[in-house]
């Protein structure tokens, strides 16, 4: 039986830890390499070392972590998201950043974003993907895209020209659909397939 795959979350603060594996776990359904993989968090680099976890496809690493151990991480930083906590200049040039300060919402965008930019951080085939949008009919598409810009059942019923009972009906079928009414993961999906750009939200 072969190892699954693993993303690596290190940082010294065990809640930071448990955020940012939530945030990975809702993100692994809708992304086609992540969704078999494990994902485990460590406080230190020696804790994870002491643990020897195999296949690590990618790290992602509190930027003082990171900067107290650049012999081990120098090699591999094509694989790694650095968890900011503002500015920390004396980081490597070219290092992907995330500021874990942000309010959810923010972060969670962040992650899309670094997703539809950079494809060598979360790659997914385009065939599942493809398969997984068509899921939603074009009119759940269109009511899902304003879902997660945060417009309201009203609003969404003016601008599609349909009724409020029609937003209310588009909107349960597409919860059905996706496995979820929670508004990240619904967000999650959209921008994963296409649907919303992050940078509409």
């Amino acid at each position: 039986m072969s190892a699954k795959p693993k993303i690596i979350v290190i940082h010294p603060n065990s809640l930071c830890c448990m955020a940012m594996r939530t945030i990975l776990v809702d993100i692994a359904p809708f992304v086609g390499m992540f969704r078999d993989v494990e994902i485990l968090s460590y406080n230190s680099l020696e804790q994870m070392l002491q643990d020897q976890p195999e296949m690590v496809i990618h790290y992602f690493v509190a930027a003082q972590v990171l900067q107290a151990n650049m012999p081990y991480f120098a090699p591999q930083l094509r694989r790694c998201i650095v968890l900011t906590e503002g500015d920390d200049t004396a980081l490597p040039e070219g290092c992907r950043t995330v500021d874990i300060r942000q309010p959810e919402q923010e972060l969670l965008k962040s992650f899309l974003m670094m997703h539809s930019t950079a494809h060598h951080t979360i790659e997914e085939p385009k065939t599942e993907s493809q398969s997984e949008a068509e899921l939603l009919s074009p009119r759940e598409k269109d009511v899902l895209a304003l879902i997660v810009k945060g417009y309201i059942n009203k609003e969404i019923a003016d601008m599609l020209n349909i009724s409020t009972p029609t937003v209310i009906f588009h909107r349960r079928n597409l919860s059905e659909k996706i496995g979820s009414k929670a508004i990240g993961r619904q967000t999650i999906y959209a921008v994963m397939n296409g649907i919303v750009d992050p940078r509409e939200l």
